[in-house]
């Protein structure tokens, strides 16, 4: 499902974020990227979207190596690999509805295609009633819900959360992860990168650990 092959990232300031990157992430499993501020966990999720292209070596996912992806392809793959952010990056001029519709509207799906699949991301988040309100109205955990439903709501194959609870309290992590773990459940991929090793640690699923861009550990 994602695989890199002895990947290397160097920016164009000469800071290498990954070096020699080597690992499998399987179909259907959920699995944790963890490692210190800087390590190099963001950038491994840039390459799987597509955000960047790695200096060295190879990333396949889905079968397919991305560095066949031409420009104009990019669009479509960024439609099979769904994205939660720690800061959610919803648009606050827009209602919950709007911020979850908007890659189907992108997609140029039709209206009532649109409705139904934005309300059934949002039914499985638990804010089908707060369609029609402002994100600014809801809570950190709400809003990070709405990111969620935003990212499945084009049903991707491939779930990933850059630090999806890293501003919520313990209990609404809790929360957060259980969704996380629901949507696995039902045959998607998700890869999480996270610092929060208490919670990963009550989790059962494996731990991949970055240091100074080196995969250093995978373990369950």
């Amino acid at each position: 499902m994602i695989q890199f092959d002895n990947v290397s990232m160097r920016y164009d300031t000469g800071h290498e974020a990954l070096k020699r990157v080597s690992l499998t992430i399987n179909k259907n499993e959920m699995a944790f990227l963890t490692g210190h501020s800087g390590a190099g966990k963001s950038t491994l999720l840039k390459l799987i979207m597509l955000m960047e292209r790695p200096t060295n070596g190879q990333v396949i996912v889905n079968g397919r190596n991305l560095k066949s992806i031409a420009r104009r392809e990019i669009a479509y793959h960024r439609r099979q690999v769904g994205v939660v952010f720690q800061n959610h990056q919803l648009l606050f001029d827009r209602s919950v509805f709007d911020n979850v519709a908007l890659p189907l509207v992108i997609a140029g799906h039709q209206p009532r295609e649109i409705g139904r699949r934005v309300r059934a991301a949002l039914d499985k988040v638990g804010l089908l009633e707060k369609e029609k309100h402002n994100p600014i109205t809801l809570s950190g955990g709400q809003q990070q819900r709405v990111g969620i439903a935003r990212a499945v709501v084009n049903k991707p194959s491939i779930l990933l959360a850059d630090e999806p609870t890293g501003n919520l309290d313990p209990q609404l992590s809790t929360e957060i992860m259980q969704l996380f773990e629901q949507f696995n459940q039902v045959g998607v991929t998700v890869l999480l990168a996270s610092h929060d090793l208490s919670l990963i640690a009550r989790l059962q699923h494996r731990m991949l650990t970055l240091r100074d861009g080196q995969l250093i550990e995978a373990m369950r």
